[in-house]
Parts: structure tokens; sequence; C-alpha cells
């Protein structure tokens, strides 16, 4: 089945540059001109991603952002032309899976979009149980859970702690978790992993998670048990 697709944007030539490009690689799209109609359609029928400005009539992109993440765990990519740090780190913190500012290409769009679903798409063939410290995943379910409380976690939080989890032995560089995690296949900017795993952090510290995500200076990432340090 095709995927679905919601995008809004205030901008009427960027929502139809991104309608017909994603269009023309095989996804249904609905857009709208306001978050609002975009929530009041997401919250009837939900989609298989969320695309979103920030700047909008009426609710922005990063509180649609928050709203929607108390209902789900759908990929959200956030296309802005707000392009300081702050407001990459704000949009990452707050769970959209990828931030892209405008000016920017159709087709990196798309490619980013076709990389979260290949992920996702990769994520379900696994059929494995996955246990370090008190921390457990069930990759079949998409679930992690630390002493039976459920860790509430986006798609992309929860296929890095997998890939963490299932390269615990080494340490993993930014690059790599890019490519395996994110699936980009094109340069991008390293700094998007260092926001996620600072967000990753304080959820399993949150719910005294035994498992915690040091980092290897100038390199990555390694998952460690906390008497190991």
């Amino acid at each position: 089945m095709k995927k679905t697709i919601y995008i809004a944007d205030d901008e009427k030539n960027i929502r139809e540059l991104i309608d017909t490009y994603l269009k023309n690689d095989g996804f249904e799209v609905l857009a709208f001109a306001t978050g609002d109609k975009l929530l009041e359609k997401f919250l009837e029928t939900p989609s298989d991603m969320v695309i979103l400005d920030i700047m909008m009539p009426g609710t922005d992109g990063l509180s649609l952002c928050t709203k929607i993440r108390q209902k789900s765990n759908v990929p959200i990519i956030i296309v802005s032309a707000r392009d300081s740090e702050l407001d990459r780190i704000t949009g990452i913190t707050l769970g959209s899976d990828d931030y892209l500012t405008k000016p920017f290409s159709p087709m990196e769009l798309v490619a980013r979009v076709k990389a979260i679903f290949r992920r996702l798409s990769f994520e379900r063939t696994e059929n494995n149980l996955l246990d370090f410290g008190n921390l457990q995943i069930n990759i079949n379910t998409r679930q992690a859970l630390i002493e039976h409380i459920i860790l509430d976690l986006t798609p992309t939080e929860l296929a890095l702690l997998i890939y963490l989890m299932q390269n615990k032995e080494r340490a993993v560089s930014r690059e790599e978790l890019l490519k395996n995690v994110w699936k980009f296949d094109f340069e991008v900017d390293t700094r998007a992993t260092d926001d996620m795993i600072k967000r990753l952090r304080k959820k399993l510290a949150a719910c005294g998670s035994t498992a915690k995500i040091i980092a290897v200076w100038g390199f990555g990432f390694r998952l460690v048990e906390n008497e190991d340090e």
C-alpha cells in the first residue's frame, strides 16, 4: 500500500512543490495551508508521515509537533526557513525526526522521506529481543521497556537505540549512525545525532535505566552500563 504523507505549509508554492515531488515518487499526499487543519485530519485519520513548516497561521509547526507527539510516534520532518541552531535543536527536542531548512532541494526532501521509511521497513524485518542492563527492546512490537515501563520513543529514537544495542561492544561514529539509522547516503550535518542522543539520555535517565549512552570524544557514542564508568 502507498504511504500517506500530510504536509502543512502556508506557502502555496512550497506545498505544491513538495506535493508534486512526493506524488511522483509514489506517495499519497494531502496538503494543508495551516497546522490546525492538518491536526484535525490527523486525529481523524492518521498518516504515515507528517511534514511541517514552523511559521504558519494559527498553531505553529513546533507546537503542532508537540501535539502530534502526545498522540503518535509517526515520523515528523520539519521544513522551515528558520535555520538557527536553536530552532534546529528545538525541533529535534520536541520530537521531529529530521529538520530541513529552506530553501531546500525537493529531491533531498524526497530522499530523506524515503530514508526514514526504509529504516522503518528494515526494523520490521528483524525478529528478536534485545537486552542491555534493565533495558529491553522488542523489535516486533517496537517497544522499549525498562522494568516493564514502556519508554515513549519516536521512530528515530527507537532506531538509534536499537543500533547502539546491536553494536554495544564498540563505539559507533556519528557518520555510521547517519548512514545506518537515518539511512542517509548523502552528506548531512552530524549534529543531528548529538541532538537525538541528548533527548535519549534524558528519557533513559528519567526511567532509571542502567544503560547509558556515553560520548567517545571526537568520534561518536557507545552504550554502557552505569557501573562500567
